[in-house]
């Protein structure tokens, strides 16, 4: 059973990964090369993330310049860019894109946090679903008289208190998340 409890912490980690993953292209009034790795850009028959194609720096905290590799995907990074939901048009000077990150407004600002409890929330349904798979395996084992009432008590604690770890930090990234949003 020691097993089934690596593989709950393995797959609750991969929940909470997967969550950090989306926060990072929330964007705020910080640039952040973040922002860019969820963008692809049609190069040499594949679709591949800006950083991937070309050299991204944070200038001031404020700008992105994005110089490509090969000069001639500057359009279509551009257009990548255009095309997402990221609301900045890059400035072009044939080397370099630069995109200059506006402050965010007020109504803006608490969209974002709205679209962190929902992605907050969707990590947490995760994690609780995670626990509750393993504990019907652990019901099945124990009507199956695999294990003691004893042992499903303690393997249902320790279920919970890894659920527990895992809820509070998501809750701490969530929490991260809103501060750097929120405050300007």
């Amino acid at each position: 059973m020691k097993e089934a409890l690596e593989d709950l912490k393995k797959r609750m980690q991969k929940s909470v990964q997967a969550f950090k993953e989306e926060l990072s292209h929330i964007r705020t009034s910080r640039a952040s090369v973040s922002l860019l790795e969820g963008i692809k850009v049609d190069c040499y028959g594949q679709k591949l993330p800006i950083p991937q194609v070309a050299s991204v720096n944070v200038v001031e905290g404020k700008m992105l310049v994005i110089q490509p590799w090969d000069l001639n995907l500057i359009k279509d990074i551009e257009k990548a860019i255009q095309k997402s939901d990221l609301g900045i048009n890059p400035t072009s000077d044939g080397k370099t894109l630069k995109l200059v990150i506006p402050p965010l407004t007020e109504e803006r600002r608490k969209e974002l946090v709205k679209v962190v409890h929902k992605l907050s929330e969707e990590a947490k349904v995760a994690i609780r679903n995670l626990r509750r798979d393993i504990l019907d395996k652990f019901k099945t084992a124990k009507k199956n008289k695999e294990i003691s009432e004893d042992d499903y008590t303690k393997l249902e604690k320790e279920v919970q208190k890894i659920h527990d770890e895992f809820i509070k930090t998501i809750d701490k990234l969530s929490q991260e998340k809103e501060k750097e949003i929120l405050t300007l």
